[in-house]
C-alpha cells in the first residue's frame, strides 16, 4: 500500500478488470457530456430533444434530468472507474458499501447497473416510447452487472 500527494491511500494490484473500467469510465464521459448540455440549456435544444418528452414527466425542463445525468450516471461512473483502476480508498465509498468483503468501487459498480436501468426504465415510462438509444443503455446497464458479478472480477476486487 502506498500513499498518494493527495494523502489518500492506493494499493497495488496485479489484477484489474479491463472490461468494467472501461465500461463505466465512457458511461461516465457520455453521461457527463449529456448532463452538461441539459444543464447549460435546460430547454434540450442544444442536444436537439423536444419539450414533448416531458410532456408525461414530473420536469418542467431538463435541468434537474441533466443534474441526476451528470452526477449518478456521469461524475459517479467517472469516480468508479479511477477507483477500480487506482484501488482508491474512499471513507464515504466504505460505509455505503453493502459487500465487506468486497473493494468499495465494486459494490459501486453494481449500484452504478442498477441506477442506470432505472434511469431507462424512468425514461421510457415518461416518454412513453422505446427507442433503440433506450435498449442499448438498458443492455449497458445489464452488462455492467454482469461483467462486474463475474467471479473473476469479484476475486480481483475481493478484500
Amino acid at each position: 500500500m502506498r500513499t498518494g500527494g493527495d494523502g489518500m491511500k492506493r494499493e497495488c494490484v496485479a489484477g484489474r478488470s479491463w472490461a468494467i473500467i472501461i465500461m463505466q469510465g465512457l458511461l461516465g464521459i457520455g453521461a457527463i457530456i449529456g448532463g452538461g448540455a441539459l444543464i447549460i440549456d435546460p430547454s434540450g435544444n442544444l442536444v436537439q430533444m423536444p419539450d414533448s418528452l416531458l410532456e408525461h414527466s414530473p420536469f418542467g425542463s431538463f435541468l434537474i434530468p441533466g443534474i441526476i445525468l451528470l452526477l449518478v450516471l456521469g461524475v459517479m461512473p467517472a469516480i468508479i472507474a479511477v477507483s477500480l483502476f487506482r484501488r482508491t480508498h474512499w471513507e464515504i465509498g466504505e460505509k455505503l458499501n453493502l459487500y465487506s468483503n468486497q473493494y468499495w468501487g465494486w459494490t459501486f459498480s453494481l449500484y452504478t447497473g442498477f441506477a442506470l436501468i432505472i434511469w431507462i426504465m424512468a425514461q421510457v415510462y415518461w416518454i412513453q416510447h422505446v427507442s433503440v438509444i433506450h435498449l442499448v443503455y438498458f443492455a449497458w446497464g445489464v452488462g455492467i452487472q454482469i461483467v462486474t458479478l463475474l467471479p473473476d472480477v469479484q476475486r480481483r476486487y475481493a478484500r
